[in-house]
């Protein structure tokens, strides 16, 4: 298995101008592996968001760097790194007006000419991901007809319309009930087999993420990282 991702002395936190520096964790040198479903956990407050954030570029780390196939993720053009990497973050989407085929579409920007338009190899993909969920039924109903759990399925297939090699997830689970926790994790870790693409989600559910994930990331209230499979790392750190 091919790493996809490893940071290097890595310390993750806050810092304005004229505020103190707010660092959650330091000194991680974390590695991930392709084809995998990798599960984060930690209390409130651990900085699970900050390190799924910082992973994906959207925070600068206070220290050390992010690299995403040995390149620096901070380095990296926009596009170029959405190619490779897509984040799809905790909280609800306003944007009712669009339909699941329509939203999913969006995750081809990355490959799109400067008008916007999309191919029919754009569309292929659209419909591949789409059939990849099991959304068929659902591809032309607006966003604001759906259940959390559907709409849940739509954003995930908008990342995976990028074709990243991983996929980051802040809490996707947190506004479903417990069959459609199951059912997500599920498909994920059939997704990840199936493509060799990875997945790294934050959730407070162990019991999900000890049945469900490949590798389990454990982030405790102080500050302390723990990696391993889920046999051996269990409920020692949790």
């Amino acid at each position: 298995m091919s790493c996809i991702l490893d940071t290097q002395r890595l310390d993750i936190g806050y810092q304005s101008h004229g505020v103190p520096e707010n660092c959650v964790a330091k000194n991680m040198n974390l590695r991930l592996s392709s084809g995998h479903l990798v599960c984060l956990l930690g209390p409130n407050g651990a900085g699970k968001s900050t390190l799924i954030r910082t992973l994906g570029g959207l925070q600068k780390p206070l220290r050390g760097s992010v690299n995403l196939f040995s390149q620096c993720v901070a380095s990296m053009d926009s596009r170029d790194r959405a190619k490779q990497l897509s984040v799809v973050l905790t909280g609800q989407i306003q944007i009712d007006y669009l339909s699941v085929r329509e939203l999913i579409a969006l995750g081809r920007y990355p490959y799109t000419n400067w008008l916007g338009n999309l191919s029919h190899l754009d569309w292929l993909v659209v419909d591949q991901t789409i059939g990849l969920l099991g959304l068929e039924k659902l591809q032309n109903r607006m966003l604001d007809d759906l259940s959390d759990g559907e709409r849940q399925k739509a954003l995930i297939g908008r990342a995976l319309a990028q074709e990243p090699a991983l996929v980051l997830l802040d809490e996707p689970t947190a506004f479903l009930d417990l069959p459609r926790k199951i059912e997500l994790l599920s498909n994920l870790r059939r997704i990840a087999m199936q493509t060799d693409r990875s997945f790294l989600l934050s959730t407070h559910d162990l019991e999900l993420a000890l049945n469900h994930a490949d590798v389990l990331w454990i982030l405790d209230a102080d500050g302390q990282f723990y990696a391993g499979i889920p046999e051996k790392i269990g409920r020692a750190h949790v």
